[in-house]
């Protein structure tokens, strides 16, 4: 499961930074990147919303050790 966590936990920091730079300088960088909501831009976004459910579990987690 070491993987999928360190997968989850890069994800939410590309998604971090990006709101980050949307907040900041109105610059989205995935949108510069890939398109303004194409299907990969909407991917990302999907794949940045899963690994952000997912790491909801990192609370049980912290609290089994």
């Amino acid at each position: 499961m070491k993987v999928l966590d360190s997968i989850a936990l890069l994800l939410m920091i590309i998604g971090g930074v990006n709101w980050g730079l949307i907040s900041f300088f109105q610059f989205n960088l995935v949108s510069s990147l890939f398109g303004s909501f194409s299907s990969l831009t909407r991917i990302i976004y999907a794949l940045v919303g899963i690994a952000s459910l997912y790491s909801i579990s990192f609370f049980a987690k912290e609290r089994a050790s």
